[in-house]
């Protein structure tokens, strides 16, 4: 038998060509759940399309996914309308969808809904719970697999922030039947282990069927039960889990979670130097502040002081006596001043006081002369004298008194013998 040979690429090519003249493939709707969905930068879609027994690959190019008047998601049920082909350069078929029609939603997306709203009503999802990461991380725990480029894409970023940081790898199963177990075990185990601060739960994109140990409720509510901030970084940046709503914080990758947990060492140190140099001028500012007030206190307890007080009340006793002395000289000044001025008018009434009264001595000499005791006795009379005073009555005296006569050259002594009375 002559075999007739062909290359890959003439292969593919003629499966392509029976493909397309087959008129059952010509234009075929296909019912099914959309999984795995790309959107290119060229505008061209490529996703799966499944249900419980089988899945095929789907491409929508840019014209026809702009007409459309919804926005496919993973989990969404729809209906297809296009041409099965072949894709010669990889030697696989897909079908070229041409048209799309929301048919409902997907079973996962369901589960997903309900369980979301389920643990939003209970509170797992509240900002209130949210724990803030710490200033500064020296330690992260990293729930992923081992072998994917999260830890990675996590070291490198880390380690380029702040060199110093410390990562403790706790690997676990991040797709499979036995990925939500591990997910919990592992961060139970570093929500015990003292040196990880902080704990990143990750993996890399891929379909909801790929992503949903991150939708089960035990990991939700182990994520929730930690005592630690966790991070959840799961898939891209477009696609959502249970654990992202539950987490203190959602990061659109994991690089970007590494960049939230660690901060830059030297961003740090511009803030340490920033923070050092606002302490400087605040303490500066109450260093001074608390001069000045010493400097018033000071003041204040020199004025009240009894040293200082004492010393002002001997400087205006000081003042007054002072003042009073002056006021003294100048009163005594003012009166001999006075005097002065009334000397001569005084010392001529005194002359003449003086003149007066001799005048008047001379008179009462001359009357006392003449009308005197002393010249009565000079002029022949005497004066009879008892007891030391002179007796002016006979009545006085009695027969046996001592009694003395006093003469003009004097005195004799008598006894009376008797005494005649009458005029």
């Amino acid at each position: 038998m002559n075999l007739a040979t062909l290359s890959v690429g003439q292969l593919n090519e003629y499966v392509r060509r029976v493909l397309a003249s087959d008129p059952m493939l010509r234009y075929v709707c296909v019912v099914g759940e959309i999984s795995n969905l790309k959107r290119h930068v060229s505008g061209h879609w490529y996703f799966s399309l499944k249900d419980e027994e089988a899945a095929v690959n789907c491409a929508m190019f840019r014209q026809a996914a702009m007409s459309l008047r919804f926005r496919p998601e993973n989990g969404m049920r729809v209906r297809l309308y296009g041409n099965v082909s072949l894709y010669t350069k990889t030697g696989s078929y897909q079908f070229y969808v041409e048209n799309m029609e929301q048919e409902g939603l997907g079973a996962l997306y369901l589960r997903f809904e309900a369980l979301k709203n389920r643990l939003m009503q209970e509170g797992l999802f509240d900002a209130s719970l949210k724990k803030p990461l710490p200033a500064h991380v020296s330690g992260i725990g990293v729930v992923t697999s081992k072998t994917g480029a999260v830890v990675h894409d996590i070291a490198r970023v880390a380690w380029r922030r702040d060199p110093s940081v410390q990562l403790y790898l706790c690997p676990a199963s991040v797709q499979g039947e036995n990925a939500a177990a591990e997910i919990v075990s592992a961060i139970k185990l570093l929500d015990h282990f003292s040196p990880a601060e902080v704990i990143i739960v990750g993996r890399g994109g891929g379909s909801m069927e790929d992503l949903w140990p991150f939708n089960e409720e035990k990991v939700a509510r182990a994520i929730a039960a930690c005592k630690k901030p966790v991070i959840s970084a799961v898939g891209h940046e477009t696609d959502f889990t249970i654990a992202d709503f539950v987490a203190d914080l959602r990061a659109p990758t994991p690089s970007a979670a590494a960049e939230l947990a660690v901060q830059r060492q030297d961003q740090l140190t511009q803030r340490l130097a920033s923070l050092r140099h606002q302490m400087d001028v605040a303490l500066d500012k109450r260093f001074s502040s608390y001069q000045m007030q010493l400097m018033q206190l000071r003041q204040r307890l020199t004025r009240v002081s009894p040293e200082e007080r004492t010393q002002q009340q001997l400087s205006r006793v000081e003042q007054l006596r002072l003042r009073m002395q002056t006021a003294c000289e100048n009163t005594l000044h003012h009166k001999e001043k006075q005097l002065a001025a009334v000397q001569p008018a005084l010392d001529q009434l005194c002359d003449r006081k003086l003149r007066t009264l001799e005048q008047r001595l001379s008179q009462a000499t001359l009357l006392l002369r003449t009308t005197g005791p002393m010249e009565t006795i000079r002029r022949g009379y005497a004066v009879v004298m008892k007891d030391g005073m002179a007796v002016r009555d006979a009545h006085q005296l009695v027969a046996g008194d001592e009694v003395s006569i006093r003469m003009n050259n004097g005195i004799a002594s008598a006894t009376i013998h008797t005494v005649q009375k009458g005029s």
